[in-house]
């Protein structure tokens, strides 16, 4: 594993990564500098701890504090719903960094990109939480008991061309699948609403990374409250790609999906 840097400056959005990474780093005694989001960012995480929160168009501020601090190496993680340019009350360098891009409208992934060209134009290194905790990653095969059939293989293997045609299209990241047919794709409303929409039992719930996906920025993600929703709608199992989804908690997952008998795989 390469060696981790000193100073790590954490760029926070919603859910449970920020805290697991500002976690780590206190376990190695890296010094961090937390930049939070109103209304996106849980504010329990930064309490007694060096930080910013503000708002997300705020750029100029938050690239002039983290310079003046001293912290190039960044972590952008955690959920946040893009708003709308009228609503970012954006700076002279967000208002500037959407001129350039011309107004148009970008998909996540090409506006996460542009986000990443930017930060290395001002010679910030951009790390991926996997990068940092390397335990974060689904491995390859199963994480607990149960385990698939011959025939839910097949499902999976059809499951993962439709996650990775819907990904490709910038819609969503995963299906759900049964007896050789994709019930229902991801769209906006998210994975939760994917699995309640799609319910049925035996079902297998289908995760992959996006093929444009900038896994340094944006990784999809599993954790709990999927195995438990999954569980309690009757689905068989949940297939995600390995070393393409981030385990949140992992060992909280495995428990609960052998409680379930739901199999979980990486493949």
């Amino acid at each position: 594993m390469h060696a981790l840097p000193k100073k790590i400056g954490i760029i926070a959005g919603g859910g449970a990564l920020p805290k697991r990474l500002i976690d780590f780093c206190d376990s190695k005694n890296i010094e961090t500098f937390i930049v939070g989001f109103d209304d996106h960012t849980d504010k329990n995480i930064v309490l007694g701890r060096p930080h910013i929160m503000t708002r997300i168009g705020a750029a100029g501020k938050i690239i002039k504090l983290l310079k003046d601090k001293g912290f190039t190496d960044l972590v952008i993680i955690g959920s946040v719903i893009r708003p709308k340019f009228s609503q970012m009350r954006p700076d002279w360098r967000t208002t500037k960094f959407y001129a350039r891009l011309g107004f148009r409208v970008l998909g996540d992934d090409g506006l996460l990109k542009a986000v990443r060209a930017e930060l290395e134009s001002d010679d910030f290194i951009i790390h991926g939480i996997q990068d940092i905790m390397n335990d974060l990653l689904m491995p390859i095969g199963l994480i607990g008991n149960a385990q698939p059939n011959e025939k839910q293989y097949e499902d999976i293997h059809l499951g993962f061309g439709a996650a990775r045609a819907i990904g490709k299209k910038d819609i969503g990241q995963c299906v759900v699948v049964l007896n050789d047919e994709i019930l229902d794709a991801e769209d906006s409303q998210g994975t939760n609403a994917l699995i309640k929409r799609a319910a049925q039992k035996g079902a297998i719930l289908v995760k992959c990374a996006k093929p444009q996906q900038d896994r340094t920025l944006d990784m999809p993600t599993l954790g709990p409250e999927t195995i438990k929703l999954c569980a309690e709608l009757g689905y068989a199992g949940i297939a995600a790609e390995a070393e393409g989804v981030l385990l949140v908690d992992r060992d909280d997952m495995i428990a609960m999906a052998n409680q379930s008998n739901l199999f979980l795989v990486g493949v």
